[in-house]
């Protein structure tokens, strides 16, 4: 039971003293960029998609 409360008391330690967190215009800026980032790449997979059925849909058309 000892070694239970040693593990999560050195975690609390770690969490509050040792780790820095970053603040809370940092975090407002990575979302934006992460958003952003996801956003493209999923209207560049969208468009991939888009043009990949509309050529397949063609070329099976042309065998019909």
């Amino acid at each position: 039971m000892n070694k239970i409360s040693t593990f999560f008391s050195d975690i609390y330690t770690e969490l509050i003293l040792k780790v820095s967190w970053p603040s809370w215009e940092d975090l407002q800026n990575s979302l934006i960029v992460v958003t952003t980032s996801a956003l493209i790449l999923a209207g560049i997979v969208w468009v991939m998609n888009f043009f990949s059925n509309l050529a397949l849909t063609t070329f099976y058309h042309l065998f019909q």
